[in-house]
């Protein structure tokens, strides 16, 4: 009994160890590959102006964009490692769960459901946002009340999908779902009139509404917010290592914002007495050897890429979307990042 007794208490360790070096080497996997392959490879949307689109020129730009950048920047010293790869709503969580993807930057909603069921991991919110409807002004609608009966434009595998279900039944209404996959065929089959409404996040409303030119003002978005929408990135499960770098990025563009440090400065700012900026352009502190990139990490993201108020005036301000709740927590909005000390 007693041998008996052994072997269960040894076969037991042998599997705490051999569980605990899963652990760790899931922890240490996706930072080492990207280190060792010297480019983040970044899934955005496939196209959604502000957010994640190619230029004219065929360079990537947006909010999300520039997470991935600032990430690239941390781990490497350079914005420009990223290689960008464009997923659906229904592809995304499949591109990051298989490791086509390091990480989703794509305007993708954090929910309890997919931070457990899914695997993922969700970091932090670089943009609240909320469900609305855009109707063409022409119809004469002023209240999503009164789309009682209407065909509506949506994607499926997204929360919108059943935010809008939850909604119609909740007002005892009723509608017919036109659902198509890719976004571009989507907002075709608005502009085309095949649907009453296009349902999305209001900042995807505005960016569509966006690229239709003079034409823009033909559409309206109607005044309801129908749902909660934090929009961040997300990593897989377990990833703890990986994800420290991801959310740390996000929040250094955040914290630059609060201390007044921006693109332009920050340069100036390298011998301030501010035991704060001396953490983040990496004079003290030694917090990029805790995250295992160099110290002067912070200052690469905000050099090269801008703090959260630049990134957001340089890609979302010109779709007519104001700050709000994403104004900084000292300014009345909610973006908050915790100490980078």
């Amino acid at each position: 009994m007693r041998i008996h007794g052994f072997l269960a208490t040894a076969a037991a360790a042998v599997v705490s160890l051999a569980a605990a070096a899963g652990v760790a080497q899931a922890q240490t996997t996706t930072f080492d590959a990207v280190k060792a392959r010297g480019v983040v490879n970044c899934g955005v949307n496939t196209g959604l102006a502000g957010f994640a689109a190619p230029d004219s020129q065929g360079v990537w730009r947006g909010l999300d964009v520039d997470l991935c950048r600032a990430v690239a920047a941390a781990v490497f010293g350079d914005a420009g490692k990223v290689r960008y790869v464009p997923t659906t709503a229904q592809q995304r969580f499949t591109a990051l769960q298989s490791g086509e993807v390091d990480m989703l930057s794509r305007n993708t909603t954090w929910t309890l459901s997919r931070d457990t069921s899914l695997g993922l991991d969700f970091l932090g919110v670089n943009f609240y946002d909320g469900q609305g409807f855009m109707v063409k002004k022409s119809l004469g609608v002023k209240s999503a009340k009164e789309l009682d009966g209407a065909t509506v434009c949506v994607q499926p595998g997204t929360t919108t999908e059943l935010n809008l279900t939850d909604w119609f039944r909740a007002n005892n209404m009723r509608f017919t779902p036109v659902v198509i996959e890719r976004l571009e065929e989507v907002n075709a089959a608005f502009f085309s009139g095949r649907c009453d409404a296009l349902t999305t996040d209001v900042s995807g409303l505005a960016s569509v509404r966006s690229s239709q030119g003079p034409r823009a003002e033909e559409y309206v978005i109607l005044p309801e917010v129908i749902s909660k929408e934090p929009l961040g990135p997300a990593v897989r499960h377990g990833d703890n290592r990986w994800a420290d770098v991801v959310r740390w990025s996000l929040y250094a563009m955040i914290e630059a914002e609060e201390l007044g440090l921006t693109s332009a400065n920050i340069d100036q700012h390298l011998n301030s007495q501010n035991p704060a900026i001396q953490r983040f352009v990496g004079a003290t502190g030694g917090l990029g050897e805790m995250l295992g990139v160099d110290n002067k990490w912070a200052y690469n993201i905000v050099k090269q890429v801008g703090n959260y108020g630049e990134s957001f005036e340089r890609n979302v301000a010109p779709l007519g979307i104001q700050r709000g709740v994403n104004a900084l927590w000292t300014k009345g909005g909610l973006m908050y990042s915790p100490p980078i000390r």
